[in-house]
């Protein structure tokens, strides 16, 4: 039987994200998960796109046919998640409860987004909104 592929879209050109995704680890009874760049076109961003979404505030994880955006994607990705290693250990500590993910989420978010300012990235714009090339 073919195990269920779960993804999980975020922003490669983030260092920060694309570290985070690249070290998290599901528990091999839960599926197999497959990183996808929100850079690159696919089905999936047109999901988000339609949800109104913004993917430059938020990775999205899709399981089945069930989306999770920003705070509740990176909660179910720690309770999905392995609890082997010190990343996956730390990772679900911090966000197995939906209040801690509240929290964390943001202030994270906050400094990732400074830290592609100062990298000069430029924004996905998936929603295609006005003024917001740019970090």
């Amino acid at each position: 039987m073919a195990k269920e592929e779960i993804l999980l879209v975020y922003d490669k050109q983030c260092p920060v994200c694309d570290n985070y995704c690249r070290m998290v680890r599901i528990r091999e009874t839960v599926g197999n998960l497959k990183l996808v760049d929100a850079r690159e076109g696919s089905t999936v961003m047109g999901e988000i796109t339609a949800r109104g979404w913004d993917i430059d505030q938020g990775m999205v994880l899709k399981m089945g046919d069930q989306l999770y955006y920003g705070t509740d994607a990176i909660h179910a990705l720690a309770l999905i998640s392995r609890r082997s290693g010190i990343f996956n250990r730390f990772n679900y500590w911090m966000f197995k409860s939906r209040t801690l993910s509240r929290i964390f989420y943001p202030v994270l978010r906050f400094f990732r987004n400074l830290l592609l300012k100062l990298l000069r990235r430029t924004k996905i714009n998936n929603l295609d909104l006005d003024n917001n090339a740019r970090f």
